[in-house]
């Protein structure tokens, strides 16, 4: 089954599609605006399939609305439909994504307001990035499946977003062979003195930011 059959089927099997739809629009990252531009009717008709306001679209509008967001995906880079080919669990992986150079860690640090909570030196190359739902990726992911982390390769820096303390995220790093270029924290609570020391005997770079995960996806995905 590819990912249109896959969403259209489970919006028209859903007790409540426009909660659904509005599910697999956020998992996309398109706004309302740029789905009711695609496909032509008003905002407020998405609003208000969303809300349970408007009857569920039939099967017709439901091809649309799911072609739309595949189209949007495609022109935005294909990042979504690239994370599904790949077998990435969606719930788990926000963005994934690989660069054609390398880009220095300072800059990337420096775009997304990131700040270096552990002293390790940031003088490295990246060569691509990971967005994970870090609560998520340590419940669902096997040793296996947490390799895709990597994508092309480990020199990456690999995004956590959900972090309360830290620990998690840095104690299946550890444990796990391959290791990230950095790892940076997404509007993280807390962060356990555990956590920096681990990222210290790894030498890797533990980065935290307060920006949005979706502002810093937009950002990552643009970066030169």
């Amino acid at each position: 089954m590819d990912i249109e059959e896959k969403i259209a089927g489970e919006i028209a099997m859903s007790e409540n599609p426009g909660e659904t739809i509005r599910k697999w629009r956020e998992e996309f990252m398109i706004t309302k605006q740029e789905l009711s531009r695609k496909i032509g009717i008003s905002s407020s008709v998405i609003s208000d399939y969303e809300s349970g306001r408007r009857k569920s679209p039939g099967s017709t509008s439901i091809r649309k609305i799911v072609k739309a967001f595949i189209s949007i995906d495609r022109e935005k880079g294909g990042n979504i439909l690239r994370r599904y080919n790949a077998g990435l669990d969606l719930d788990a992986f926000i963005d994934i994504r690989d660069y054609d150079h390398e880009i220095p860690l300072e800059k990337l640090v420096r775009t997304i307001g990131g700040v270096n909570v552990s002293g390790v030196s940031m003088q490295r190359h990246i060569m691509g990035y990971t967005i994970v739902d870090g609560i998520k990726a340590i419940i669902s992911l096997n040793s296996s499946e947490f390799s895709k982390l990597y994508g092309w390769s480990s020199q990456r820096a690999v995004l956590f977003t959900q972090v309360k303390f830290g620990r998690s995220p840095m104690i299946a790093i550890r444990v796990h062979p391959l290791k990230p270029a950095a790892v940076v924290y997404v509007q993280p609570g807390t962060i356990d003195e555990l956590a920096v020391k681990l990222s210290q005997i790894e030498n890797i770079p533990l980065i935290v930011t307060k920006m949005d995960v979706q502002t810093i996806a937009q950002i990552l995905s643009k970066l030169k």
